[in-house]
């Protein structure tokens, strides 16, 4: 695939890691290392939406019930969603995105595709551009992230 001046497609993915257990571990560093999951109400009969990396070594997953989620692991933390904080989290990451290109396809509020195959950042190195991104983001918005390159969206993700 080639963009209008003959060259390779650059096209790069990005995935918060965890984004919103990561989002509520930067809110709360008292969450430390312990395995943290976001859900509905832990009260009622919800599900896990997504879980850190601790929770995941003991088998919890999104979609898991939670009473599943508390069986693999009990001392999981298990939180509501907190959407604003993900909303104002996810700007601060498409602002980021917008200071490298204008072609930008959202996802969902942690993931999307950028088209920097015109970018002229880092003598257009679409690696060196990932990069950026990726330590922008963790430094500036305090979450981790992880990206993908390759000539279209598909093999980029």
């Amino acid at each position: 695939m080639a963009t209008h001046d003959g060259t390779s497609r650059k096209i790069i993915h990005i995935d918060c890691d965890c984004f919103y257990a990561s989002v509520e571990m930067r809110d709360d560093p008292s969450l430390g290392d312990r395995p943290v999951a976001v859900g509905g109400r832990p009260e009622s009969r919800g599900v896990i939406a997504t879980c850190n990396y601790p929770a995941r070594s003991f088998g919890v997953r999104s979609a898991m019930a939670f009473s599943q989620a508390l069986q693999r692991c009990p001392q999981l933390v298990l939180l509501p969603p907190r959407f604003e904080a993900y909303r104002a989290a996810s700007k601060q990451i498409r602002a980021i995105y917008a200071d490298y290109t204008d072609l930008i396809e959202p996802l969902s509020l942690d993931e999307a595709y950028l088209d920097v195959s015109n970018s002229p950042l880092h003598q257009g190195s679409a690696s060196r551009i990932a990069i950026d991104i990726r330590d922008r983001i963790r430094a500036e918005v305090g979450i981790t992230a992880s990206v993908g390159i390759a000539a279209n969206k598909f093999i980029a993700f």
